[in-house]
């Protein structure tokens, strides 16, 4: 009985390299990618609906060299600005209050202009 050798003389040649999927995000993100599209409907020539669509995805570094930064300013995606809107908030309201308590205590310092005229009209008073 004969012996099969089946190692190969020469090993095999790499095919052409894949890539993945972090390979892919990676080269997207770095660029960044917009894709826009619109859909409009009309009826009769009538145009009743149009809807516009725009999506840019890429890093946070590319979308502010893009100047896109809307997520550092919104309250409900930063922490920083929820805390700069409630500080915010919290001061509108204190000037309000403090305007409110000195008018009461103008009111209070002077007597109704009703009391004044009934004392006007008692001699002796």
């Amino acid at each position: 009985m004969t012996d099969v050798d089946f190692r190969q003389a020469n090993p095999a040649v790499p095919g052409p390299s894949t890539t993945n999927l972090a390979d892919i995000l990676e080269r997207v993100l770095d660029k960044g990618i917009v894709i826009a599209g619109d859909i409009k409907i009309d009826l009769l020539d009538i145009e009743l609906l149009t809807i516009r669509l725009r999506l840019f995805v890429a890093s946070v570094d590319t979308a502010k060299k893009a100047g896109i930064d809307w997520w550092e300013t919104d309250p409900a995606l930063s922490s920083g600005a929820a805390r700069s809107a409630l500080l915010d908030e919290n001061r509108e309201l204190r000037e309000r209050l403090a305007a409110l308590e000195a008018g009461l205590d103008e009111t209070s310092a002077a007597p109704p202009a009703a009391a004044r005229s009934k004392a006007k009209e008692r001699p002796g008073t």
